[in-house]
């Protein structure tokens, strides 16, 4: 690569994109080699963006003129994978590891999709494969480890369905039950407004509002009753606040409300990692520090490897998973 590419994709990968934009405007290439990089770095500065689809078109560019340009086939395998189109992610990928020296990355992301298809002696030959030319690549052991956990789960079907039920039943509106006026009201005014939220409140917490009374009590515990309910149910421990590396709670400013408040893709998570937050539809800072290491854990196919590298990630930012109870 000339040194004006090696200065834009330096750019790109540290977002300074409207510069490497520039940049790449005022290189004219004379050569097919030349088009090859401008295509990629083209790429690779759209993937930064978020515009995948531009991006895509870069790289199969790349790959008409050169169809075994490795960084290439990674990238555009990376994307694919993202976006869920498996089957010809693998396929690149496994052009990527074909010819020594193998691309790690790739190695490591498509024993995750063989892994994800059920494949597991593919997967677990790949991390052999990692493990005896870096026999100190931690992500490599832990997720040869996770795989050989996910040999011996088992997943239990009706139980997901009736989970999916009863979650069902908490959605369902406080209005929707025959309650009196005066009951329907107080609980309006207090903002519960679906049957899990009356589930989440106690009887002295109803009765310390104003004009709620024991006449209203009584008849919102018959009606729980009958659904085998009661007020209550689903208290748990408060989460604890968000606190530093240092065990102390900070002060939200308006700094920390901008950080809590940022896409979880900012922390540039493996691909598998990205896949278990979007199953569980973790969008943001905020959202994923509100879910314990238990949580994560029982989503499928998230095992100690994603764990760990989330958790350093989040601590690099001060941050912390909620402690389970």
């Amino acid at each position: 690569m000339s040194t004006a590419f090696e200065g834009i994709a330096k750019m790109i990968a540290s977002k300074q994109l409207d510069e490497a934009a520039a940049g790449l405007k005022n290189i004219s290439p004379t050569s097919e080699e030349d088009r090859v990089q401008k295509y990629h770095l083209e790429g690779y500065m759209s993937e930064r963006r978020d515009a995948w689809t531009d991006a895509v078109a870069s790289y199969r560019m790349v790959l008409e003129l050169d169809p075994d340009h490795t960084e290439t086939l990674f990238r555009l395998a990376y994307v694919l994978d993202l976006h869920g189109d498996d089957e010809e992610a693998m396929l690149l990928y496994e052009k990527c590891v074909a010819e020594p020296p193998a691309h790690v990355n790739a190695m490591m992301n498509l024993s995750v999709l063989y892994e994800d298809h059920g494949r597991y002696d593919e997967a677990i030959a790949l991390l052999g494969r990692i493990v005896d030319e870096y026999p100190n690549d931690l992500r490599a052991r832990l997720f040869y480890a996770d795989i050989e956990s996910s040999l011996t789960m088992y997943y239990d079907e009706d139980r997901e369905r009736n989970r999916e039920q009863h979650d069902a039943v908490l959605d369902i509106p406080v209005s929707d039950f025959e309650l009196s006026v005066r009951s329907r009201n107080c609980l309006k005014q207090m903002n519960i407004n679906r049957l899990g939220d009356l589930l989440r409140t106690t009887e002295p917490k109803l009765l310390g509002y104003k004009n709620f009374g024991e006449t209203s009590l009584n008849e919102i515990k018959a009606m729980l009753s009958q659904k085998g309910l009661r007020l209550g149910q689903l208290i748990e421990d408060p989460a604890p606040p968000v606190v530093g590396p240092t065990g102390h709670q900070p002060i939200l400013t308006a700094g920390d409300a901008n950080l809590l408040n940022r896409s979880v893709a900012e922390l540039e998570l493996s691909v598998r990692s990205r896949k278990c937050l979007q199953r569980l539809g973790v969008m943001t800072l905020t959202e994923l520090i509100q879910h314990s290491e238990p949580e994560l854990l029982s989503i499928k196919n998230f095992g100690q490897t994603s764990l760990v590298e989330i958790k350093r990630r989040l601590l690099e930012l001060g941050l912390n998973l909620r402690q389970s109870s």
